[in-house]
């Protein structure tokens, strides 16, 4: 039914457009589609309905450069995403996080902590089972180790950390690399790769390192008869390669991408047409638009940020002052409490020092009234002597009583000033609190809250009136920086697998994983085969 319903709709005349134009390849579970032949005419399961994959039949040599449409650009970085995870392409641990830290990002946007928390990845696949297997690390640990990386990517947009997904994959030994099973002249089983790049011919154990690399621009022709298929080099002392595949459909299809990957490695280095040019400018205008766009709704975003983070400084400014309004309501309370309780102390001070002073007058009094009467008689005279001397000595205490109180009445009435001077200083600075919201220049009496009020009768201060614009001209704002540069991408590599490395389990390693250990010590990469292999080396 569902390659029926393709055949209807003009199923092949659109794959045969869209091929053309973005070299892709149109594919079920067991073979390629041919643009040329009705779908119903070619080998595709029977059973319904049919599911078809549309890839990318040709890599890319630089993807930065060649991917000029986002949607190309995405679809592409979903392809080799799910060979990774698949683990079609080798990928060392340590690059499977940062690749995945920017998956993440293509997903998720910006890093925010009070969105992304802890577990938001669990039930992603961002890892190769072999990684993952690799090491003695938990899923809560492989998570924070994604989640640190990802963010550091803060302020890239989604397509950026796709192609930075795609620019790092690209390095990937394995990457663009389509395999065939071969045989030499002396039937030794060999691995035939091709790729962007030219053939590589691999031992069958090991897709890392090729034994050999025919690089395009060092290939003269390239040919098959029935199952022999020929490979000339373009020096014509060189060694012809010779090999045998196991069926004639392969070689056609060995020979579909080395004709592809040639074309397409021949017209990366000539001038673009004037279509790629068009398509490039368009692509160059479309990124600067939303670069722009992007500037302007992040500039929007600044200043919404810093208009709530001057709200909220407003706000602790205003609770500030209220709490130090209450506090001053509070201090000037107390202050006349204990003023209204020292006056009430000199007062009775004062009562208690006349009533001593009148007693001591009482006492005077009776002196003389004995003085008058000693003269009576000797004997009298000596009693009333003795008498006189008493009432002296209790004169003399009352007088020193009396002068006692009399300096701890002048002692209460200084007391009863300072407290009085204290309660007008609290006065005064409460005043000088309400009077720098009250009477600031250049507020508006509309625009102060409306629950604020002053009284200078019972001194109670509820700010009503206040000009809160007053208080942001004290506010400094806060300058949001952008996050720094990522670092180099070879750093951040060899970072991360410095921090898993002691956690891995040797046992576990494959063979491919060894191969990648002793090319990354000797520092060899798929770049440098070319320089390291001569083609004439194929014939052994």
């Amino acid at each position: 039914m569902a390659s029926a319903f393709a055949a209807k709709m003009g199923f092949n005349s659109l794959m045969r457009k869209q091929a053309k134009t973005f070299n892709v390849r149109i594919s079920t579970m067991e073979s390629d589609l041919e643009f040329s032949c009705e779908v119903l005419d070619q080998e595709v399961p029977k059973e319904e309905p049919i599911t078809f994959h549309f890839l990318a039949k040709f890599y890319p040599e630089n993807a930065e450069e060649e991917l000029v449409q986002d949607i190309t650009q995405h679809l592409f970085f979903l392809q080799v995403k799910k060979k990774i995870l698949d683990e079609e392409i080798h990928c060392p641990p340590e690059a499977s996080v940062l690749l995945a830290s920017y998956a993440v990002h293509a997903e998720y946007g910006d890093y925010d902590p009070a969105v992304h928390k802890p577990g938001f990845l669990a039930e992603e696949e961002l890892l190769p089972k072999r990684v993952i297997n690799l090491y003695q690390m938990t899923p809560e640990m492989w998570e924070e180790r994604i989640t640190a990386c990802y963010a550091e990517h803060r302020g890239r947009t989604r397509d950026e950390a796709e192609m930075e997904y795609l620019k790092i994959a690209q390095d990937l030994d394995m990457y663009g690399v389509n395999y065939f099973l071969i045989r030499n002249k002396k039937g030794t089983d060999l691995l035939l790769g091709v790729d962007a790049l030219g053939l590589h011919i691999y031992e069958p154990d090991n897709k890392l390192t090729p034994k050999c690399s025919f690089p395009w621009n060092e290939i003269r022709n390239i040919s098959y008869s029935d199952k022999e298929f020929t490979i000339k080099p373009l020096d014509k002392k060189a060694n012809v390669f010779k090999f045998n595949s196991s069926r004639l459909r392969v070689n056609k299809l060995i020979l579909q991408l080395c004709i592809g990957n040639h074309d397409l490695f021949m017209r990366r280095r000539r001038v673009d047409s004037l279509e790629v040019q068009q398509m490039k400018a368009q692509a160059r205008e479309e990124r600067a638009r939303k670069q722009v766009e992007r500037q302007r709704l992040q500039r929007e975003k600044q200043l919404r940020e810093e208009a709530e983070r001057a709200r909220d400084e407003l706000k602790r400014r205003l609770i500030q002052l209220q709490d130090e309004a209450h506090m001053a309501n509070e201090a000037l309370l107390r202050s006349e409490q204990t003023a209204d309780l020292l006056a009430e102390k000199a007062q009775i001070a004062e009562e208690e020092a006349k009533l001593l002073a009148q007693k001591a007058a009482e006492a005077e009094t009776e002196m003389q009234r004995i003085k008058v009467t000693a003269i009576r008689g000797q004997e009298e005279r000596r009693l009333m002597e003795q008498k006189m001397l008493e009432a002296k000595m209790v004169a003399l205490k009352m007088a020193e009583e009396s002068e006692r109180r009399a300096k701890e009445a002048e002692q209460l009435k200084q007391d009863l000033l300072e407290a009085r001077d204290s309660e007008r200083r609290a006065k005064n600075k409460l005043l000088e609190i309400t009077s720098k919201a009250v009477y600031s220049p250049g507020l508006a009496p509309d625009s102060m809250p409306q629950d604020v009020s002053f009284s200078r009768e019972n001194l109670s201060f509820d700010f009503k009136d206040t000009d809160m614009k007053r208080l942001s001209m004290e506010i400094e704002k806060e300058k949001v920086e952008y996050m720094e540069k990522s670092k180099h991408l070879q750093e951040q590599l060899n970072e991360l697998k410095t921090e898993i490395e002691s956690l891995k389990l040797k046992e576990r390693e494959t063979s491919l994983d060894i191969i990648h250990n002793q090319n990354t010590e000797q520092g060899t990469s798929k770049h440098s085969n070319f320089k390291k292999v001569t083609p004439s080396s194929a014939a052994t």
